[in-house]
């Protein structure tokens, strides 16, 4: 079965663990170090990035999150963390707070690249927009005009909150590539 974590430290990890164990993934909550050992692929959720930051900080998670070679999936403050400020574990600048504080919050249908089928419905709390980011990305959504989704090798990175909605098909994807393919 496949074993994946979910960096637990601050934000909405509950929802993803609760999402992977209906598509029959294991998850384990990772806290410290050791808990990345035997991770099949990391979920990096959304949150408050710079609580996150101070959380990663604490615990020592900096380098050992650096150093993970699986696929690796983050969602809205998960963007912000993997960008090249952050953990520098995507080629992308993110902008925090990007279409506005929390009353500006939306949903949105979105047609992402990688998804056969209907629009996925995304939900947008404080979200980030990628404002730059290196050849190597490829942008799976835009909103208007703002990239909200992109991938760069096995790193997913999606400014709004698929955990929150009934649509599993960004998870069953990230799931595919745990196990060694996209589909």
């Amino acid at each position: 079965m496949t074993l994946i974590g979910v960096l637990a430290l601050q934000g909405g990890f509950a929802a993803h663990a609760h999402m992977l164990h209906g598509l029959g993934a294991d998850v384990r909550e990772v806290r410290v170090p050791e808990d990345l050992s035997g991770l099949d692929g990391l979920i990096i959720p959304g949150g408050e990035s710079t609580t996150m930051t101070l959380g990663i900080e604490r615990e020592g998670l900096a380098q050992p999150l650096r150093a993970f070679r699986g696929p690796v999936f983050g969602t809205c403050a998960g963007l912000i963390m993997l960008d090249r400020e952050h953990l520098g574990m995507m080629d992308i600048e993110a902008r925090r707070n990007a279409f506005g504080r929390q009353v500006r919050s939306f949903e949105a249908d979105l047609a992402i690249a990688e998804l056969d089928g209907p629009p996925l419905r995304a939900v947008f709390i404080r979200a980030p927009w990628i404002a730059a980011h290196g050849d190597d990305v490829e942008i799976l959504a835009s909103v208007e005009g703002h990239p909200v989704a992109a991938r760069q090798g096995d790193v997913l990175a999606v400014a709004f909150h698929p955990e929150l909605g009934d649509d599993t098909r960004l998870h069953e994807r990230f799931l595919a590539s745990c196990n060694g393919g996209r589909g």
